[in-house]
């Protein structure tokens, strides 16, 4: 994506989002609208499928906070008319002039926008990526990314897992191999812009570029269309891949697949594939970073007297001693029961005694309660009996 889209394009207009909408509200619009316009939902439909397009090219940049502040940045510079010329021509900021390069450190440059500098920024806009006027061949394009979900069972996220992931999405043809033109023949160079994927005209004391209409861009036209793709170098196919999740990828992380997105334009570098996991809850444990948690029911008779405790970890059980005297909510530590780390380490499974307080005892039980509670020390409350004395 050039500079110069960023600065005509409004992703959040796109997506329908206010500007100052959430990392969250984002999320949400994207994922609406990808499903309600996805090529699967409108089979046959151009316009549902350039709108899923510009919408996964809106959230690419928008869900990347450093992307989406330099896409702020950029049409707030440009889309305030911080450039203006004066009667002689000459580019200035509200009226005073000075040199665009000092913006960014001169000579130094900023490669926030992706190339070397402010300078090389205002060219790709004005000139076609190079100093002079001369535009830069831009080639085929890459693809989009593409991103998707896929839910996980809480061991295989905890262990790690390789599975299939089945995708209908655009993918290189086959035919043509990605390059559009009919088996046989191949693209040849555009001639109305010489290969360059941009035209440029003369517009007062700059140069304008912009996108070769005649080739869309790419710098080369395909006279013999492919039958399969009809000269686009991709169809949309089912694509089956076997992803592998690292042991303790965690609920809502991202996995990045490099060039297993939707392919470039005749031939062009992929995009990436972005997967979301979703990790479903387990029926015993719990996680809270790479420790795993369990709450373990125990009688008020094993709390008071102590007992050894055998409960399930992911891997087998273990046993763990509750000392005498145990009050309800204290956490044990099982070592190394938890969830494996990257150096090899692991977490540590913690389980928390829940002291179970019987809602029916039978005559005997009663008896034998009350006969404990005439013998056992009262409960430390002077303090408090000491507060109601004075405020009674």
């Amino acid at each position: 994506m050039s500079s110069k889209d960023w600065i005509e394009k409004d992703f959040y207009a796109v997506l329908g989002v206010d500007k100052a909408a959430s990392a969250d509200d984002i999320k949400k619009a994207y994922r609406k609208l990808a499903r309600e316009s996805h090529p699967d939902h409108n089979p046959g439909d151009p316009k549902a499928e350039e709108r899923f397009k510009a919408a996964s090219e809106a959230y690419n940049v928008l869900s990347d906070a450093g992307r989406r502040r330099e896409y702020d940045e950029m049409r707030s510079l440009f889309g305030s008319g911080a450039f203006r010329r004066n009667a002689r021509g000459e580019g200035q900021p509200g009226g005073m002039p000075f040199d665009v390069s000092d913006m960014f450190g001169g000579g130094g440059g900023d490669r926030r926008f992706g190339g070397s500098g402010f300078q090389d920024l205002f060219s790709s806009i004005f000139t076609g990526g190079q100093a002079g006027g001369q535009a830069a061949p831009r080639g085929p394009g890459r693809g989009r990314d593409v991103e998707t979900e896929v839910a996980l069972d809480f061991g295989d996220a905890v262990r790690g897992v390789t599975l299939p992931l089945t995708l209908r999405a655009p993918g290189v043809c086959e035919t043509c191999h990605g390059n559009g033109a009919k088996p046989g023949t191949q693209p040849r160079t555009c001639p109305v812009c010489h290969g360059a994927g941009v035209t440029t005209r003369n517009q007062g004391s700059f140069s304008f570029s912009e996108p070769c209409r005649n080739c869309q861009g790419v710098g080369t036209v395909v006279e013999e269309k492919c039958p399969e793709c009809h000269g686009s170098g991709g169809v949309t196919k089912t694509r089956t891949m076997n992803v592998r999740f690292p042991a303790g990828v965690a609920d809502g992380q991202r996995i990045r697949l490099a060039g297993r997105g939707e392919p470039g334009e005749r031939g062009g570098p992929a995009g990436d594939l972005f997967v979301q996991v979703k990790v479903r809850p387990d029926e015993l444990f719990g996680r809270t970073g790479d420790d795993l948690t369990l709450s373990v029911p125990v009688t008020f008779a094993e709390a008071v007297l102590g007992t050894d405790l055998r409960v399930p970890t992911l891997d087998g059980a273990v046993t763990l001693r509750v000392p005498p005297g145990t009050p309800s909510g204290r956490v044990l530590r099982a070592r190394g029961k938890g969830v494996v780390r990257r150096d090899g380490q692991a977490g540590d499974l913690l389980v928390t005694l829940d002291v179970v307080v019987p809602a029916r005892l039978s005559d005997e039980a009663r008896t034998a309660l009350e006969a404990f509670a005439e013998q056992s020390p009262p409960a430390a409350r002077e303090h408090l009996d000491a507060r109601v004395r004075r405020v009674s």
